[in-house]
């Protein structure tokens, strides 16, 4: 039996080991090489994430099968690469779950963010590669946008993940029974940080922190199914003061810093604290959503940036799509390894991608 007092054990224990502890850590990347590193119970990814890992040498064959496969479904350059961007999302979601014991978030495209219908009907393409290849959708999250519609489309399909935008989406996703809600933490904070000239915000008053603090609280006092997971975070400060929350997703830089701090780590929310916290319960249609919604100014300017930021990055994925295909189109081997190809490739700029898509390279 260890002679140490649990006080002198735990500050032998790294801040990331205490977390575990208290809350579900999860990795917010693309890079599953990162992933094992930490051992995170989960992973998430989103369009950003995914573009900066299929521009890793390491990961070109991910793509280069993701581009035989969309060649292989047929239909037109347009139905080729949609089905190529889901073939290569799934492909890093199962080289993610080879890494983790839990789940992996795959992201709808935030072009469909006002459409419901076309929202489900993706995220069921996106369920069903997963299941070809063997995984359960218990163990897939798919990632919606917070518009209302995003809403609607969670609530028709279970084990959705919706990116949080206000307190208002907050509510109309826990009485829609959406799976998890992602409270951009770090966004939230930029934005304050920018209307309101300050420099920094400390933990306790982090406008992201409280934000999170809030919907725990509110979800936990009156029972709802909904779990919240942090995410976005700036700092180490802001995830510490988040200890006891249900998940919390972190970028591999913090998840190193959290590997080499040994401070010591206390719950601040707990589902019995919640309890006892002095809220009201309320109930939003539609109309009151979308009322409340546009009162809220950071939450409508982050929630239409957000969109703009990730489908953005759809399209530079597709563009890295639809070169690539070019490159490879001028081989006999879809499947040999094309390393000068991919020197190339990364050395384009965007000048002279849009030249070769166009087919004015001159070759």
């Amino acid at each position: 039996m260890s002679s140490q007092s649990p006080d002198k054990r735990r500050k032998m224990e790294t801040a990331l080991d205490q977390l575990k502890k208290h809350t579900v850590v999860v990795a917010d990347t693309g890079d599953f090489n990162a992933i094992e590193e930490y051992k995170p119970q989960d992973a998430t990814t989103n369009p950003s994430l995914i573009l900066a890992a299929a521009k890793m040498p390491a990961y070109q064959h991910l793509v280069d099968q993701a581009i035989k496969y969309g060649v292989a479904k047929g239909g037109t350059e347009e139905e080729q690469v949609a089905n190529t961007m889901d073939k290569l999302f799934v492909s890093f979601g199962l080289e993610i779950l080879k890494k983790v014991p839990g789940r992996v978030s795959t992201e709808v495209d935030a072009r469909l963010s006002f459409d419901k219908d076309e929202m489900v009907a993706k995220a069921l393409r996106l369920i069903a590669l997963y299941e070809e290849a063997g995984i359960g959708k218990e163990r897939v999250l798919i990632k919606l946008s917070s518009t209302w519609e995003g809403i609607q489309a969670g609530s028709e399909r279970s084990k959705q993940e919706v990116v949080y935008s206000s307190s208002s989406f907050a509510v109309a996703c826990a009485e829609a029974k959406v799976t998890l809600i992602s409270p951009f933490v770090g966004r939230i904070l930029d934005w304050y940080k920018e209307s309101t000239g300050r420099a920094g915000y400390e933990a306790h008053e982090d406008p992201g922190v409280l934000s999170v603090t809030k919907i725990y609280n509110y979800y936990k006092k009156f029972g709802y199914g909904t779990v919240v997971m942090g995410a976005s975070f700036r700092n180490t400060g802001q995830v510490k003061a988040l200890a006891g929350c249900d998940l919390l997703t972190i970028s591999p830089g913090l998840l190193a810093e959290l590997s080499g701090d040994h401070a010591v780590i206390t719950p601040t929310l707990s589902e019995e604290a919640a309890k006892s916290c002095d809220l009201e319960k309320i109930h939003l249609d539609e109309k009151d959503y979308r009322w409340r919604h546009n009162e809220d100014r950071m939450a409508v300017e982050k929630l239409s940036d957000g969109i703009r930021k990730f489908a953005a990055d759809g399209v530079k994925l597709e563009t890295v799509i639809r070169v690539r295909r070019l490159l490879i189109g001028r081989r006999a081997d879809v499947t040999t390894p094309l390393a000068s190809d991919r020197f190339i490739f990364f050395s384009l700029s965007s000048e002279s991608q849009e030249k070769m898509l166009s087919g004015k390279n001159g070759k």
